[in-house]
């Protein structure tokens, strides 16, 4: 007799649960779908660009500024480069060179210290890529999985928000506004 009660308590128990397991889930790309300014990265991303943003450590404190600036092209294939420079306020610069080649709707994204590729994909007005970054640490480097979004707010301003995940544990956040020349 105990059983159909504890089989009923189960199934009411997950009910109740479910919508607080998928509500964790995160943004979809499609769910900006409709929205406006729409972003196109070979519309955006398009001769000089400048960007500032900060790097926050796991709990959410700042612990870098920067100043970057992004050369970008395309070629008559379709073929995005980026080439970044980025100059830190602890006087440390690096550069990344992102090649972006067209592949089922997006870009497969690739840079020297990318370790694991990404695939830029876009819709209405956000732009979504996951990949992992070879990063300093310590005496050497480590693999940092990066989830990337991007967001228009107006046709000439781009808010870049990116995870960094390590093991699968939040271990900090970069935070950034790219503004076109």
């Amino acid at each position: 007799m105990t059983t159909p009660l504890i089989n009923r308590f189960g199934i009411v128990a997950l009910l109740l649960l479910l919508p607080l397991v998928t509500s964790c889930s995160g943004p979809r790309l499609n769910d900006y779908e409709g929205e406006t300014p729409k972003l196109v990265p070979s519309e955006f991303f398009q001769g000089e660009l400048s960007a500032r943003g900060v790097v926050k450590n796991r709990s959410g404190t700042v612990i870098r500024t920067f100043d970057a600036t992004i050369d970008a092209s395309w070629d008559e294939n379709g073929v995005g480069t980026l080439d970044e420079v980025f100059k830190y306020n602890d006087g440390e610069t690096d550069t990344r060179v992102w090649t972006l080649e067209p592949r089922d709707g997006g870009y497969h994204a690739t840079a020297g210290d990318v370790t694991e590729p990404g695939f830029m994909e876009f819709s209405g007005n956000a732009i979504h890529m996951n990949y992992v970054l070879e990063v300093p640490y310590g005496d050497g480097t480590i693999n940092v999985r990066m989830d990337d979004w991007m967001y228009a707010a107006t046709p000439d301003t781009v808010i870049n928000e990116t995870e960094m995940t390590y093991w699968g544990f939040r271990v900090g956040e970069v935070v950034l506004v790219i503004q076109k020349q």
